[in-house]
């Protein structure tokens, strides 16, 4: 089946199956059956074999899954198998402690570069990058063809960094800022708000006056 056939819901838990396989493969294990899998990732093993299926077939009845082997299958179906160079706006907090994150090109994913509009910010040595003026930005990903940014902004300014980011090519936002943005329907995003996950496990607390 064509990949993109393939419902989102689907791709979105291939890379819990990676990070997981990843991980056992650190621990030593070599051999894994859709049920141990689902057992760790709290799901079915009918569903893990229903994903899987839809990319091919990996496993051996009786046998179970190489753990290499289907971390080697999973990288190329989610096309990290490869390094892609990605840019951060925003060289606040948050943008300098996601360019001083070491998780990133383990998984194959680069920070290249880092913008900010702030002159204090400007010329920062941040590790091996230097925070550069926003300014320059789109010039920079069309010469060097970036398809991936982090934007790391606050709210107020989220939608024209976006808009600008993506006219300049980048096709694929991972955004931290506190809103929702509109963008073309090409453009991938993916919104990291902690305020919306608190929320969501605060539902299943109990309440100081009910307990």
């Amino acid at each position: 089946m064509p990949e993109q056939r393939v419902p989102d819901v689907v791709i979105s838990r291939l890379p819990l199956y990676l990070r997981t396989l990843k991980q056992l493969r650190a621990q030593g294990q070599s051999l894994i059956s859709s049920h141990q899998l689902a057992e760790i990732l709290n799901l079915t093993s009918a569903q893990i074999r229903k994903d899987l299926s839809m990319f091919g077939e990996f496993g051996k009845q009786g046998t179970g899954y190489s753990v290499p082997y289907l971390i080697e299958q999973l990288e190329r179906i989610l096309h990290v198998d490869q390094v892609w160079d990605m840019i951060v706006v925003g060289a606040g907090a948050l943008g300098q402690a996601l360019v001083n994150y070491p998780g990133f090109e383990a998984n194959g994913f680069r920070i290249v570069a880092i913008y900010d509009n702030d002159p204090a910010k400007i010329g920062l040595h941040l590790g091996r990058l230097v925070v550069k003026d926003v300014a320059t930005m789109p010039d920079d990903v069309r010469a060097h063809r970036w398809r991936i940014g982090i934007l790391a902004v606050p709210e107020a300014t989220a939608q024209s960094v976006a808009e600008t980011m993506v006219d300049a090519g980048i096709r694929a936002i991972l955004c931290y800022a506190p809103t929702i943005l509109a963008l073309p329907p090409e453009v991938r995003v993916q919104y990291i708000d902690p305020i919306v996950h608190l929320q969501h496990m605060s539902y299943y607390l109990e309440r100081e006056d009910e307990s």
